[in-house]
């Protein structure tokens, strides 16, 4: 039985580990033509075996990214999930925190649907998928200043983009997720473990603010990319999906 997302064509940044990878593998799984990327190559392995098509990509490189992304063709499907979390505030932002935070985690995403939007628009269809947060423009989080601004634009951008879009087949959503227990979690939670008493306390304060008690899993935010993706939300754009827990209730 054919796939949900048979016949379609993705392009995912930041497949090496975590949200991104998941969701790669389980468009794989429901039919796409998979392109996986990663600023390092060597997080890829292992997505060959699962005919998924892997390529090093750094998306802070405006040139290589055009040259990836209209070197893949008409893609069907952009996961952009490339971003980096700054634990900040408004006194102890950097300028280079700012610079950089902005630069990937909104710039890089835009050069990239910006890439993307033409072949996109030129078939009449397409799904634009955008990895924002529940700290954001949805909810203010503490310790999260710059990073929960620049989710704020990325909320903002993928309504703008989904307004010009609308009437020309081609949808842009985002995902706002609570907190996932993915390798960039476990960066955050060791950086806060001299704080916090140890790891076990640093994890353990991070899932004590999930109203579920427990973290989420990075399958279980594939499984909504795979929704956005798929025909079955031909009807969603402009949406700010919260994928949470319940942490926003």
């Amino acid at each position: 039985m054919a796939g949900r997302l048979a016949g379609k064509r993705a392009f995912v940044t930041a497949a090496g580990q975590g949200i991104g990878r998941a969701s790669a593998l389980a468009m794989a799984a429901e039919g796409a033509s998979v392109i996986a990327t990663d600023r390092d190559g060597a997080k890829l392995a292992g997505l060959e075996q699962h005919g998924i098509t892997v390529m090093p990509l750094d998306v802070m490189d405006d040139h290589a990214v055009e040259a990836a992304i209209t070197g893949a063709g008409t893609l069907d499907i952009l996961f952009n999930c490339a971003g980096f979390v700054h634990q900040n505030t408004a006194l102890t932002c950097t300028e280079d925190e700012w610079d950089f935070a902005f630069n990937l985690n909104v710039r890089a995403m835009w050069r990239c649907l910006r890439a993307a939007l033409p072949g996109m628009l030129a078939a009449g269809h397409g799904s634009i998928i955008n990895m924002a947060s529940a700290a954001s423009s949805i909810k203010g989080a503490p310790n999260r200043f710059v990073y929960g601004t620049t989710k704020a634009a990325v909320i903002g951008m993928t309504r703008a983009v989904a307004a010009d879009t609308v009437t020309q087949g081609v949808r842009c959503n985002c995902l706002a997720p609570g907190t996932v227990d993915t390798p960039s979690l476990g960066d955050r939670i060791a950086a806060n473990a001299s704080s916090a008493g140890g790891l076990e306390a640093a994890r353990a304060a991070f899932v004590a603010r999930q109203a579920m008690g427990r973290l989420a899993t990075a399958e279980e935010m594939a499984a909504l990319v795979v929704y956005l993706a798929s025909d079955e939300s031909t009807f969603v754009t402009g949406q700010a999906m919260v994928i949470d827990g319940g942490w926003t209730l």
